[in-house]
Formats: C-alpha cells, sequence, structure tokens
C-alpha cells in the first residue's frame, strides 16, 4: 500500500475545493500497518465559518426548490455511488482497516439511504386542524429547519456519513459535514458523489479537520446563528459534550451513541441460529459497530452450549490483513483502541472471567473472543468495548433475562432468541432499547427504519419518515376566511 505521492483531502466550501486558511494539513496512517495512506486539510474555526456562512445562503434558493428536482439528484447520486463502490470501498479499507466486503456492503446500504431519502422528496406533509373558529382554515406545516451540521463517525464511514446528509437534503435542508478526522476521504468520496449528482454550489459542505483542531471546530459549527439542527453519531462521551454545546446555544440536536448490546438467549432457542446471529453481531468489523452484541444473556440451562458453539465460531474466524480476501477479521482503528480492548480484557481475566477464543492482542488486530465468568465488578460488565469481544452471562429465566438485559446505561440494539414468538415479543417489549430483534441480530439496519435509541445511546431517530421530525420545522398557519368579531 506504499503512496509514492499521498492523496490530498481538500475542503469544499460554497461549490469549492480548497485548503484551510491556515494551510495546515494532517496525515492519516493505514491501521493495519501504520504507514501513511493520505492527508487532508486541517480546518480551524475560520473555515468552519465559511462553510456554514455557505450553507445558510444556498439554504434560500435550495428551500424552495422542487421535490422532484431533489428526488433526482439524490436518485442520481446513489446511481453513482454504486458505480463507485470498489473504488470508494478501497478508500474504507485504507483509511479504517475495514475488510474489502464491509466497505463494499457499507456503499450498498448508503446507495439504499440515498433512494430512501429520494422518495421522502415528498414527504414535506402537514396536516389540516379543525379550529374552533368559524372560517378558520388552520394547518400544521412542515418545513425545512435551515443549515444542518452533520457529524459522522469512522466506523462505518460511508453509511453513516449518507445517513447524516440525505435526508436533510431530501427536506430542503442545506447541509455542511463534518468529516471524522480518521476517514476524510471516505467521507468526501460520499460527498463528491453528490455533488457530481447536481447538487448546487453550498447546499452541502465538506470540513475536515486535524484531531486537536475538533473541539474548536465543532464549537464554531454549533454556535454559528445559521445553525438550525445538529446530527451526531460517535461515543455517548462526546455525545454529551455536544449536546450540552447545542442546549447553551438552544439548538436541536439528534444524537446516535454507543452501545452495550445483548442477545438474549432463552432455553428454547434454537442454540445453532442463535450462535451464528451472535457471531455475526459481535465479531462483524471487530465489534467496531453501535449495535455490535456485546452480551449474550442467557438462560442458565443452556449457557455451556450456547457459549461453545460461540467460542467455536470466533475460533475459525481468519484474522489478519485487511486487504486480503479471506480476512474476516481486520485490525482495531488504531492503538488506542488496542490498549483499550486489552485493558478491559485484563480486567477481567485478573477477576476471575475464562477466555474461550481470542483474549489477547496480536499487533494490531484483536482476534475474536469470548468471555465467561464475567461479573458486574468487572469493567467488561458495564464498559463498551467496541472491539471483537462478546460475553455470555448465564441467567435463571426471562425475568432475570430481562433484568440483565437492562442492567446497562446503553439502550440502541437488542435481540432475543426463543422458538416462541409471542413469549418473545414480551419479553422484547420489556427490554430498554430503540430497537430489538427477535430471532436475528442486533446489527441490522435498513433505510426506511426508525434508528435511534434511548438512555446513553441518545436520542431522535434516522430514517425513513421519522427523520422528518428531526430535520424540519412544525409551523401553524391559519387563514381567517370570514369576519371576525373581536372582544375589545
Amino acid at each position: 500500500m506504499a503512496t509514492v505521492e499521498l492523496a490530498q483531502q481538500q475542503l469544499l466550501i460554497g461549490g469549492n475545493w480548497t485548503g484551510a486558511k491556515s494551510g495546515r494539513e494532517y496525515e492519516q496512517s493505514f491501521p493495519y500497518t501504520g504507514e501513511p495512506v493520505g492527508r487532508a486539510a486541517a480546518a480551524g474555526r475560520e473555515d468552519a465559518q465559511a462553510a456554514v456562512d455557505a450553507a445558510g445562503s444556498a439554504f434560500a434558493e435550495w428551500s424552495r426548490s422542487a421535490p422532484a428536482m431533489r428526488r433526482e439528484i439524490l436518485g442520481k447520486a446513489a446511481e453513482l455511488m454504486m458505480e463507485r463502490q470498489e473504488e470508494i470501498a478501497g478508500l474504507v479499507t485504507e483509511e479504517t482497516g475495514g475488510v474489502f466486503g464491509w466497505g463494499m456492503f457499507n456503499v450498498q446500504l448508503a446507495a439504499g439511504m440515498l433512494r430512501e431519502a429520494a422518495a421522502q422528496a415528498y414527504n414535506l406533509v402537514g396536516e389540516v386542524i379543525p379550529s374552533d373558529v368559524p372560517g378558520k382554515l388552520a394547518m400544521g406545516v412542515r418545513q425545512p429547519a435551515g443549515v444542518v451540521v452533520a457529524i459522522a463517525p469512522w466506523n462505518a464511514p460511508v453509511i453513516l456519513s449518507t445517513r447524516a446528509v440525505a435526508t436533510p437534503l431530501a427536506y430542503a435542508n442545506t447541509v455542511v459535514l463534518k468529516a471524522s478526522e480518521i476517514c476524510p476521504r471516505t467521507h468526501a468520496a460520499v460527498v463528491k458523489t453528490l455533488v457530481d449528482a447536481g447538487l448546487p454550489p453550498g447546499t452541502i459542505n465538506l470540513i475536515t479537520n486535524a484531531p486537536e483542531d475538533a473541539a474548536d471546530v465543532v464549537d464554531e459549527l454549533i454556535a454559528h446563528p445559521a445553525t438550525r439542527r445538529i446530527n451526531f453519531t460517535g461515543s455517548s462521551k462526546i455525545g454529551r459534550i455536544i449536546a450540552e454545546n447545542a442546549g447553551r446555544h438552544l439548538k436541536r440536536v439528534l444524537l446516535e451513541l454507543g452501545g452495550k448490546a445483548p442477545l438474549v438467549v432463552l432455553k428454547d432457542a434454537n442454540l445453532d441460529q442463535a450462535a451464528a446471529a451472535a457471531s455475526f453481531g459481535a465479531f462483524f468489523h471487530q465489534g467496531q459497530i453501535c449495535m455490535s452484541t456485546e452480551r449474550v444473556v442467557v438462560d442458565r440451562s443452556v449457557a455451556d452450549a450456547m457459549a461453545e458453539k460461540l467460542a467455536e465460531k470466533a475460533r475459525a474466524l481468519p484474522v489478519g490483513d485487511p486487504r486480503e480476501q479471506s480476512t474476516a477479521i481486520g485490525p482495531l482503528i488504531n492503538r488506542a483502541a488496542i490498549e483499550r480492548v486489552s485493558g478491559l480484557m485484563e480486567d477481567a481475566l485478573s477477576k476471575g472471567a475464562t477466555s474461550l477464543s481470542g483474549g489477547a492482542a496480536d499487533g494490531p488486530c484483536f482476534p475474536p473472543t469470548v468471555l465467561t465468568g464475567v461479573t458486574p465488578e468487572m469493567r467488561i460488565y458495564a464498559e463498551e468495548s467496541f472491539g471483537p469481544v462478546v460475553t455470555v452471562i448465564p441467567v435463571d429465566g426471562p425475568d432475570d433475562a430481562v433484568a440483565v438485559a437492562n442492567d446497562t446505561d446503553y439502550g440502541l440494539s437488542a435481540a432475543v432468541f426463543s422458538e416462541d414468538v409471542p413469549a418473545a415479543l414480551e419479553l422484547a417489549q420489556r427490554i430498554e432499547s430503540g430497537i430489538c430483534h427477535v430471532n436475528d441480530t442486533t446489527v441490522h439496519d435498513e433505510p426506511q427504519m426508525p434508528f435511534g435509541g434511548v438512555k446513553a445511546s441518545g436520542f431522535g431517530r434516522f430514517g425513513g419518515r421519522a427523520a422528518l421530525e428531526e430535520f424540519t420545522e412544525l409551523r401553524w398557519i391559519t387563514v381567517q376566511s370570514l369576519p371576525r368579531q373581536y372582544p375589545i
């Protein structure tokens, strides 16, 4: 992967690709080897201000654009994205260490999100509300909110950057995308797809920044008077900071944050299917997904069998260079991630947990790990690992399963496995999560579905018509058609 001349990523402001006003750049590295793979403009406060200025200027025209125009552009962007699928997937591997299939999947789902957003262009709908005043027509009218600041993460870079911008654009908002410091060229590829599909200048803008400048850049984007909405996908720690900042400026924010997803296995469950779902949910993309299965909460009568089936699958997954087609588990994103997961493992093992597979880092990779004997005194019980580690926790019946599943600050995704579907549905309704799947994995998304969490996993919803509430203003407008008598 050695490069003679590193690819350089610029900012997009008001339709112009440009460097940072300071002239500064920063470098990205390939997670598997650490070798440099690209450079990007290191924006500062002045660049962030200019980007929101440009989006604000473009809003007047774009907010009055015809739905057919928005639908056509978003549909064309979906086509272009699929045409560029292999190229974009290659960027995903270079910048984030994801295996090639993960990058290809990212593009496919993101293209579906663009198509769904295109379908939403005509859904800026309201309602007529009966009034008690004679001759008064009262309406609840949906209108675009204004400039949307979208802050996307690195872990599912094509999916989550597309999700952050597609529906706001469909609802006639303008957007500033703040790219992840880790994958600026991948996020830029999404923006370029939309620009090449015909978005007018200033409708979408791109900011890239060095890690040390992130706080200043985000602060400027939120504080700008033209910013009306912020959406953020990332850790709960940073989500709290963004929410507090947005609150000071009375800006509405949509947060999709961390998770500690439980996969509940009742005693009558099909263990082969449950183990397959748990393996996929825990280890896909090295467990670096907000919905990743972190806890298998299983009836004690089948816990040993379930743990061994899951460990057998974990031991069979090839670990190594993400550029190799045979690789299923690539590197974690950086050294800090390896140290975090290793620290969780060391703490658990020192307090009596047992590793049935994996258990220790192998260079930049962490082999798929199944832990048993986990107790609440261990950090891994409560902390999100964001790595290929899953705990198997025995419980005594459905009520105990619900109690353990809910024994977390998080509440994004969950799953329940049982041959008794009505009982599983009843249990699913008792789990505190924004998403719950019966007899399927915790890792699942579709463009038209309401996606988001509760508790420390955030609030608000991406996806389908649920996003209408997030990215539009609901106004009350009336027309008085008959003369009205006023009391004074």
